[in-house]
């Protein structure tokens, strides 16, 4: 297990942002833990298969491509 760094000092420390805080609330975070899990290339793949999902639901919405 990795060693835990210490806190920042005082000076370094800001205030929460409220918006960010509201938003933190609808994030799924095991959903992030599981993606700094992967490998870079992993990653890289999964966003691939995306991409190529996206297109291919772009092209299912208009077949002509116009």
């Amino acid at each position: 297990m990795t060693p835990r760094r210490p806190p920042p000092p005082e000076s370094l420390v800001r205030a929460p942002d409220p918006v960010t805080e509201a938003d933190k609330k609808d994030i799924d975070r095991t959903l992030l833990r599981e993606n700094l899990r992967r490998s870079v290339e992993e990653r890289v793949l999964a966003l691939m298969a995306l991409q190529r999902l996206a297109e291919e639901a772009r092209r299912a919405r208009n077949p002509t491509g116009a």
